[in-house]
């Protein structure tokens, strides 16, 4: 039985000043999955994000979230960004970071609910780090940090969770533990990911596509061909991805 669409993008054209950042683009996404987007440095992911998010508007195509306009759908994303940057000295704890995703639910109270801070809890929770709940955040790992900012987007209780480069300022071994917690929220979420993770995300995702203004897809969902990678990076790619299927294209010189 076919799923409902949980991001459907048509003929999508956005300029940025005078700069045109995407071109043609229309991708369906569907409720559930797990979707990935690659693609080199200044190739517009960020800024496609952006337009989901109803940050960006375009200058032609249409974005539909569940059906409705992103200006109309913004309780049902949540967003994790690229950079997330606080003053070091602010003293403000995990919890306190977690309960700013309620902010995203539209309330204007100068104070948090029981059901505000049943969600942040919940949300600490979903990436085990509950009993971290009073730590100053700057005294986490990086690996720690990236959890958190998860869970503060996960309180708002998504049904769409968009993260740019989640993995980029962790360390190898720390990558894995986060794309397997996103694998679990995967079961009650649709994700979209933007990542450089080429051979890491192969594993994981239900379909990828490349994207450098344009975007580059193929046949098999979860797998981009060599010529496919090729034409959006302009240069030759290597990759060796670690699972079944096993791999392993050319040379990146």
């Amino acid at each position: 039985m076919k799923r409902a669409n949980a991001v459907q993008i048509n003929n999508l054209w956005v300029q940025l000043e005078d700069t045109l950042v995407l071109e043609d683009i229309s991708l369906k996404v569907e409720d559930g999955e797990f979707f990935g987007i690659i693609g080199p440095n200044g190739g517009g992911k960020t800024t496609l994000l952006k337009t989901i998010l109803g940050l960006i508007t375009p200058v032609k195509g249409t974005i539909k979230l569940f059906g409705q306009l992103p200006g109309k759908a913004r309780d049902l994303v949540g967003y994790v960004p690229q950079y997330t940057r606080y003053d070091k000295d602010f003293p403000i704890n995990v919890w306190d970071v977690v309960l700013m995703g309620r902010l995203a639910k539209g309330r204007y109270r100068p104070w948090y609910t029981k059901v505000d801070k049943e969600a942040a809890r919940s949300a600490l929770n979903k990436v085990d780090m509950y009993d971290f709940k009073n730590r100053h955040i700057d005294k986490l790992s990086g690996g720690q940090k990236q959890r958190i900012f998860i869970a503060r987007a996960l309180a708002s209780e998504p049904k769409i969770l968009l993260l740019d480069e989640p993995t980029a300022s962790v360390d190898k071994p720390i990558q894995k533990g986060i794309y397997d917690l996103l694998k679990k929220l995967n079961k009650h979420m649709t994700i979209i990911i933007v990542t450089h993770d080429i051979g890491v995300i192969s594993s994981y995702v239900d379909k990828v596509v490349c994207l450098n203004r344009r975007m580059f897809t193929h046949d098999d969902d979860r797998e981009l061909s060599k010529e496919t990678l090729e034409a959006a990076y302009q240069c030759p790619v290597e990759l060796i991805a670690h699972g079944v299927p096993h791999r392993v294209f050319g040379e990146h010189k």
